[in-house]
């Protein structure tokens, strides 16, 4: 089980690593929305932002059993498990500001993904970066108080 923990965490610690980078490019570009063609490369790192986030949420999720069932809501359901506090398995992973705001990166990485537009509305990205940023404020502290319930866990199965 150490070995499983000790992995999580890696996965956990290159997922942040990656995040961090992606808000670095979407700074990089002015983090603001004007209707150029600049858009669509601030919207690709705003769905790559969410998939980094999801991907570290499908991690947890595998670890602890967190299974879902109806695949046509799974991204929505995998989101949602993460805000809550499984007794005796683990604590929330984010918070419900955290789970808003990723819930919108996820709404506009579905838009993103089956839109095929040469341009996107200002005012709907810009809403989506003001998320992005209220979420940056957020989940680095957030997935730090999950690791250290994890290193907990790891010194007790040691």
């Amino acid at each position: 089980m150490v070995e499983q923990i000790r992995l999580l965490q890696a996965e956990i610690r290159a997922n942040l690593d990656s995040i961090a980078k992606v808000y670095h490019q979407i700074d990089e570009l002015g983090a603001q929305a004007t209707g150029s063609p600049q858009d669509i490369i601030l919207g690709y790192y705003l769905h790559v932002l969410y998939g980094l986030f999801e991907n570290l949420f499908v991690q947890i999720a595998e670890r602890f059993g967190n299974h879902i069932g109806d695949t046509t809501q799974w991204h929505t359901q995998l989101l949602k498990r993460m805000t809550l506090d499984v007794k005796s398995i683990r604590p929330p992973v984010i918070s419900q500001e955290a789970y808003l705001a990723l819930n919108e990166l996820r709404s506009f990485r579905h838009l993103f993904r089956n839109a095929y537009l040469l341009q996107f509305d200002p005012d709907r990205l810009n809403l989506v970066l003001r998320e992005s940023f209220k979420l940056k404020s957020i989940y680095e502290a957030e997935i730090n108080t999950f690791l250290d319930f994890l290193e907990q866990l790891a010194q007790t199965d040691s």
